[in-house]
């Protein structure tokens, strides 16, 4: 992609390009989603994936955010379950394309759910910078002849109830905002020292299950997924996921696990990979990234056929909070999907919000009818502690 920088932005093919005096200035590296070999080895392991970077700068040049942006080829025909409808009224109405994938660019991880697409340096007016970055992704789409042509629509992911104010100014760019799926967040109690005081915490009813979980996963022997045994296993791991990611109701892109090697690589013991072995068989495995002061899950994958009788994704949910106690973290993010059994463990949803363009004026405003319809899928939220930690507000 050859895009001309502006005043206000630079613009660049790939993380390579970018001089390390503008991560420096940015001061973004302690942030693992804004770290350059982090993005470096997501760009290098999905050569499918076209991806660009966009650096904001301030009149004497000195940069003051940072946003990555990915094209990918979309199938719509990866929609299921509630959102079925909504694609076929879509298309109906010729606002997606009848026999070919979507051709999309997003701002924001495709891989990752919450802000983690735009990192915006500090003390700089948020909102200033969300219009420099909105009129930025036009002059990358608009310079282009043949990328203008391309393009069908513009994603901008995802952000929380708390930035919608400053966010909200992408509207004035004809963008629309819809709910999606929420990220299933647990905060941590600062007394819990150990996983037994987590226990403690919870209900009668749900520490009988999270006990009965335990029992009915005691076969399965839980090891670290290291550099040593990685290439062994990372076929079986790659099934195993491919089947959890064809079960999702979508996703934006299919994630290469081969990154994972590189993640270890760069995190060591702050990237989280473990595998479930039931007789010597690979039957599940998580992965997560310690953040600062959170522990982010990650994709994980589940032999679907052994996951009722041995509980092996509830198992997992509570190796996660074992984990986070033990590194004494103060959040886990569990992202989205599965949002009741997940609340069962006593996370609760952190709503979020991503705003959608179509390049066609006319489909653009059909489209904000269609978004308006769109709803995350209501689920039931449970209530496992004796006393209520987070405050919850009802969707």
């Amino acid at each position: 992609m050859c895009c001309t920088h502006t005043n206000t932005a630079k613009f660049f093919s790939s993380i390579d390009e970018i001089p390390s005096q503008i991560w420096d200035a940015l001061n973004c590296r302690k942030n693992s989603y804004f770290h350059p070999d982090f993005l470096k080895y997501l760009e290098q392991n999905h050569p499918e994936i076209t991806f660009s970077y966009i650096v904001l700068v301030d009149q004497k040049n000195k940069p003051t955010a940072f946003a990555c942006l990915t094209i990918i080829n979309f199938e719509l025909n990866s929609i299921k379950n509630d959102f079925e409808v909504l694609k076929d009224i879509g298309k109906k109405l010729h606002v997606f394309p009848d026999k070919k994938p979507l051709q999309l660019l997003i701002c924001g991880n495709p891989f990752v759910s919450g802000e983690h697409g735009i990192f915006i340096a500090e003390n700089q007016d948020k909102k200033a910078i969300l219009k420099e970055l909105a009129e930025s992704i036009n002059h990358f789409v608009n310079s282009d002849k043949k990328l203008k042509k391309q393009i069908d629509a513009l994603l901008v992911k995802d952000f929380t109830k708390e930035s919608l104010d400053i966010t909200d100014t992408l509207k004035k760019f004809s963008y629309h905002p819809f709910s999606v799926e929420p990220n299933m967040k647990l905060q941590l109690h600062e007394n819990w020292q150990n996983f037994d005081d987590y226990l403690a915490a919870m209900k009668t009813k749900f520490r009988v299950k999270a006990k009965k979980a335990f029992k009915q996963s005691a076969a399965i022997i839980i090891k670290d997924v290291t550099l040593e045994n990685i290439d062994k296993i990372l076929p079986e791991m790659t099934t195993l996921y491919e089947k959890v990611a064809s079960n999702a109701d979508f996703n934006l892109g299919v994630f290469n696990l081969e990154t994972y090697r590189d993640f270890k690589k760069l995190f060591g013991e702050n990237y989280i990979l473990k595998s479930y072995c039931l007789d010597d068989k690979i039957v599940g495995f998580v992965s997560g990234i310690i953040n600062q002061e959170s522990l982010d899950a990650h994709f994980v994958g589940i032999d679907y056929q052994l996951n009722r009788e041995h509980a092996i994704y509830q198992r997992m949910l509570y190796d996660y909070i074992e984990i986070a106690i033990d590194k004494n973290l103060k959040t886990i993010n569990f992202g989205r999907t599965a949002s009741e059994i997940k609340s069962s463990v006593g996370a609760v949803p952190q709503d979020l919000t991503m705003y959608l363009r179509h390049q066609k004026t006319i489909k653009n405003k059909i489209l904000k009818l269609f978004l308006q319809r769109v709803q995350p899928t209501p689920f039931q939220q449970k209530f496992p502690f004796k006393t209520l930690e987070t405050k919850y507000e009802k969707h």
